[in-house]
């Protein structure tokens, strides 16, 4: 019988994916600064692994990542086409299956068919054809689920929002059990502690939980937390933060919970609230890229990824630009484990 495992972020990776935004995207009015962004995530990713951009304009991406001084011999530009950035929803989950990678095509639907998903959905399969995974093999998965829908502390616990795993718009033909059955099936799980709690301003995504709470090394959770009473948040994320203090690890303790700061409200031009979480970083070999957001709370919000990832660079990237198409810097990457690229 196999044993399968969703892998912690921490964990060894082989590279990370990203996707180049272009003119057929939202991104067209700002489509120069949304380019530097992706490219300095990027560039700050090729100095810890490898990194696979999916893009139809090779040339474009390549000069932004010079500029970004990347380290371009550890980029690979691959031409596949994608609607969007928001790589870590329709990009491969990779488990492993007896300690061996294999890559989990999850089907996207758009966060519920709120956007344009049908080059999205193609797309690990598109970097399969053209060998970026090599001789990994690509499952594809007939169920709805986005990688920013779930963390893995790598030793069976999943932690997932009941927003939106359960919502209708994903999986309607699945209950909640038939859920709980499908992660234990494909990825391994073997607890799956539910938020009940927290959501934020401007996330189109029914509460990704990779903008409120994450797994770090050592039975920790590092949690987005609200201590401004006349926030409109900040009911619902000390209702979370509750939940969390009531969860337990597999041995019984409670977890270790580090709270993030919470930065001043940010709006679009139409006066919009756009969702700035620091929650939304990404672990790399040796380092954590965090989002900043030119406020206040920066340098302690950095400080406090660095007390949960002691021993790791800690670099901070502007993600003003990604949050006003709702999403930050975890949700434009996906992190390829260890053994699981060409």
């Amino acid at each position: 019988m196999s044993t399968i495992r969703l892998p912690a972020e921490w964990e060894e990776q082989a590279g990370v994916l990203l996707a180049w935004p272009h003119e057929t995207t939202p991104w067209k009015p700002y489509l120069e600064e949304a380019g530097r962004t992706i490219a300095e995530i990027a560039a700050q990713v090729s100095r810890h692994a490898r990194v696979v951009m999916l893009t139809t304009a090779p040339a474009a991406a390549e000069r932004a990542l010079r500029q970004a001084n990347a380290a371009l011999h550890r980029v690979t530009f691959c031409p596949v086409p994608t609607n969007d950035v928001w790589v870590r929803d329709f990009g491969p989950i990779t488990v492993f299956e007896n300690d061996r990678p294999v890559l989990l095509d999850f089907q996207f639907n758009g966060w519920g068919g709120k956007h344009p998903f049908h080059l999205d959905n193609q797309a690990s399969a598109g970097a399969k054809q053209h060998g970026v995974f090599g001789k990994t093999h690509l499952r594809s998965v007939h169920l709805v689920l986005e990688g920013g829908s779930l963390e893995s502390d790598g030793r069976g616990t999943i932690l997932t929002t009941r927003s939106c795993l359960t919502h209708p718009d994903r999986n309607p033909h699945l209950s909640p059990a038939d859920l709980e059955m499908s992660l234990r099936q494909f990825l391994g799980a073997t607890r799956i502690l539910w938020l009940e709690k927290g959501y934020l301003a401007g996330d189109d995504t029914d509460g990704h939980v990779d903008m409120l709470a994450r797994f770090a090394p050592h039975d920790t959770l590092v949690h987005t937390n609200c201590d401004d009473a006349n926030d409109e948040h900040y009911e619902t994320l000390s209702a979370m933060t509750r939940q969390l203090e009531e969860f337990r690890t597999p041995e019984g303790k409670p977890y270790r919970l580090i709270p993030l700061p919470w930065p001043s409200a940010k709006f679009d031009a139409a006066g919009q609230r756009m969702p700035a979480s620091y929650a939304n970083f990404l672990v790399v070999n040796g380092a954590v890229l965090v989002p900043t957001y030119a406020d206040p709370s920066d340098k302690p919000a950095l400080d406090a990824v660095a007390h949960a990832f002691p021993g790791r660079r800690i670099i901070g990237v502007d993600c003003s630009l990604l949050i006003r198409h709702h999403g930050s810097l975890h949700c434009v990457t996906m992190q390829i484990p260890k053994g699981a690229l060409a």
